[in-house]
């Protein structure tokens, strides 16, 4: 089952007995919990009667199971949800693995782990989740390009009445980050700069929200990163530092990077600088910049986007965030 399958059947009240979703992507966690919600409960005075939610970090797997396993009373099924399951003491595996054996089918035991459980690049191996579930109860929360992500804002503001335009859309994801939570709730203040009962978004309510002078430092970021100018990076780098956040930095600094990439990419295949300008949606002369004799090689690219990474996983990592930053801002334009 993926994710959006589990969404069609909570909201019609018939989610699976037993799933753990897991990923970064706080907001699809907490649509799920409300899908599932709406679905079991859609006299929501009844909810009171059939939910329960714990958090990993407080309750024990044995308590989660003793609550999965109650019979419901004045509803038709219960629903039991585990906020950062991932963070459940390793001894109850055995517990919580016995039940998802043989869950009470008139519970819904939703685990939503706000975080990655399979073994990757940051994590050497799977989480004891991932062997105490069935493998068909167990759904990773979808990824999204930049792109991608601007399509998901309009649609989900959409179903909150908000009208966003796709360039309003495409700017909230370059200021905002990558973090859904995060977007919606931009989405959801610009829509109320234009008043409280404004229900469209454009450019301009983003930029109300943002700020002209946010906007146009960190697009000078980006440009002196493109140009090579370390100097001029180091000194919006250092601008920026004293008042946004060091991850958001990265994520824009990590999207132009694969932007560029493709870029060049489609420059080589004989693609015109208009077309590439229109298909990244781009300036053209941003596009001459990032594709001019300068531009690098592929492996030039594929080094800068690990460098990001790394800055990444030194930064969630509790790395000194100015270090880090200047560090990679001077990488990135170093030529190599």
């Amino acid at each position: 089952m993926d994710y959006a399958t589990f969404i069609r059947q909570a909201e019609k009240g018939e989610p699976p007995a037993i799933t753990l979703l897991h990923g970064g992507d706080v907001q699809l966690l907490d649509d799920a919990l409300h899908a599932a919600t709406r679905g079991l409960f859609p006299d929501r005075a009844l909810a009171a009667w059939g939910r329960e939610v714990f958090d990993g970090r407080e309750a024990s797997a044995d308590e989660i199971v003793r609550a999965a396993a109650t019979m419901p009373l004045g509803v038709d099924r219960r629903l039991v949800a585990v906020r950062r399951p991932q963070a459940l003491a390793a001894k109850g595996a055995e517990a919580l693995g016995g039940y998802a054996k043989s869950p009470n089918p008139a519970t819904c035991l939703l685990l939503l782990a706000d975080e990655a459980l399979r073994a990757s690049r940051d994590r050497r191996t799977d989480h004891w989740l991932i062997g105490a579930v069935p493998a068909a109860a167990i759904i990773e929360l979808p990824t999204r390009g930049a792109r991608d992500l601007a399509g998901w804002v309009r649609q989900r503001a959409a179903l909150e009445g908000l009208t966003i335009t796709d360039e309003a859309a495409r700017l909230l994801v370059e200021l905002t980050g990558e973090d859904t939570a995060t977007l919606l709730g931009e989405a959801r203040k610009a829509a109320l700069a234009g008043g409280a009962d404004n229900r469209n978004v454009g450019v301009k309510d983003v930029g109300s929200i943002v700020g002209e002078q946010r906007l146009d430092d960190i697009f000078d970021l980006t440009r002196a990163v493109e140009r090579r100018d370390r100097a001029g990076a180091l000194k919006m780098l250092d601008r920026l530092l004293a008042t946004e956040d060091a991850m958001l930095l990265l994520t824009v600094l990590a999207r132009d990077v694969r932007t560029a990439w493709t870029a060049v990419a489609m420059r080589r295949r004989g693609r015109s600088v208009d077309e590439i300008a229109r298909a990244l949606r781009r300036p053209p002369v941003v596009i001459e910049t990032l594709t001019g004799s300068t531009s690098g090689s592929e492996a030039r690219f594929a080094w800068k986007l690990r460098r990001c990474w790394d800055a990444e996983r030194r930064l969630k990592s509790s790395g000194e965030p100015r270090a880090e930053m200047v560090a990679l801002v001077a990488d990135l334009c170093a030529e190599r």
